[in-house]
């Protein structure tokens, strides 16, 4: 599909008022075609999955499992039953995280990248303290940098797994995850890998990257909230426990044994969001028609268009890299003497919708000396209008703040 702005309208009825939505690397927009699929499972397919045999559940259960089905295809799994859904990537990478923590000896040690969203840093931290090991970090660069010597350099025989996010939600920059699990796995450590802001952005293969496991949330990638997914390889899965149990969950159970049920079921336990599902599935079907040539075509010329505008404006401090490539459409900046809270209120007025605060990345800010930052982040959807409102506001904030 070729994209032009009007066409891009039409696709999001949010986007058909008079909104500047600069904000998707929080939450992206949802096409009508995500919402039709939702509601279409609440009005034609609405049972619940695998427990029944009358024709409405084997429906619900089917359409369910053909949403597994697009998962897997849309990173590469090989298989179906690699794919986990949870309620979103927070919840993936807490299950990853108790799985291997209920592994680990306090001789281990688990290294994640001091850039990390909370979410995937804490349910490691927890880990580690059941368990007794150690957590160590990886930290940046000032421009978000992490060199795989960085990594290699920072592994010992008793790391466990590295946790890392393809493309940082401060910096926007790419990791090379892809030479990480090498690097990894030659060292015999795991590597998990938070896709959040990636697998809108660009097309992701867990087997080209060789990853252990990997999460990303489906609200981000135009679907609903209230459904995320966690990659496992299947020989990993197969032999860690389970992280809720319950229904579902189990083959058999008395009041003496437990035996779990095969995956991907030993790790949904309940009633699954079967209409997230379907809304999911729509969703990577939606990205998949219009196709990453195009999405990161019409993102790079959106980055591109701010960056250039931005460079323009005096006390604009942009973080990251000097070029639209290293930023994948997040923007995070500072303007100097005014506070990033009064910078997002200033926006907001002007009904432009960006974020300010440490994004859920507090670590990284102690790092970089920074206390909280301004974000604003682009999707396919935003247009050169979008782009000339943000970059017209940005330019009055320090007047209005009373600066020359």
């Amino acid at each position: 599909m070729t994209l032009n702005d009007k066409k891009v309208k039409e696709l999001f009825p949010i986007l058909s008022g008079n909104i500047v939505y600069l904000d998707s690397a929080a939450t992206a927009q949802k096409p009508k075609c995500v919402l039709d699929a939702i509601t279409d499972f609440y009005l034609h397919k609405n049972a619940n999955p695998m427990r029944g045999l009358y024709d409405l559940s084997i429906t619900a259960t089917d359409d369910y499992e053909l949403s597994r089905k697009a998962c897997a295809r849309f990173i590469g799994a090989a298989d179906a039953c690699e794919i986990i859904f949870t309620r979103n990537a927070t919840e993936s990478l807490n299950l990853a995280a108790d799985c291997i923590g209920a592994t680990l000896t306090p001789d281990d040690e688990i290294l994640v990248a001091t850039s990390e969203h909370h979410s995937n840093f804490l349910p490691w931290k927890k880990a580690c303290e059941r368990s007794g090991a150690s957590i160590r970090f990886l930290d940046c660069m000032p421009d978000g940098i992490m060199t795989p010597e960085m990594l290699k350099a920072a592994l010992t025989p008793k790391t466990k797994l590295f946790s890392v996010a393809q493309i940082s939600n401060v910096f926007g920059r790419i990791n090379p995850v892809e030479e990480y699990a090498k690097i990894c796995h030659e060292n015999g450590t795991l590597i998990c890998i938070d896709a959040s802001q990636s697998v809108p952005h660009i097309a992701v293969d867990v087997r080209k990257i060789d990853a252990d496991f990997l999460a990303f949330s489906g609200h981000k990638l135009y679907g609903p909230m209230g459904i995320g997914v966690l990659y496992g390889k299947k020989k990993l899965l197969k032999k860690l426990p389970p992280f809720l149990r319950g229904g579902e969950m189990i083959d058999y159970v008395s009041k003496e044994r437990i035996i779990f049920a095969d995956l991907p079921h030993k790790y949904e336990a309940g009633t699954v969001s079967a209409a997230d599902a379907a809304g999911l599935r729509a969703a990577i079907e939606f990205v998949e028609g219009i196709g990453f040539d195009e999405i990161e075509k019409r993102e790079l010329h959106l980055t591109e268009l701010a960056m250039e505008g931005m460079k323009k404006i005096p006390h604009v401090r942009l973080l990251g890299g000097y070029t639209p490539g290293e930023h994948n459409g997040i923007l995070t900046f500072t303007i100097d003497d005014v506070h990033p809270h009064d910078i997002a209120a200033m926006f907001a007025a002007e009904n432009v919708c960006i974020r300010a605060g440490h994004h859920c990345a507090q670590p990284l800010h102690l790092l970089l000396g920074i206390p909280s930052t301004v974000r604003a982040s682009i999707a396919f959807y935003n247009t050169d209008e979008d782009i000339e409102k943000f970059l017209s506001v940005l330019a009055t904030i320090r007047s209005q703040m009373g600066y020359e």
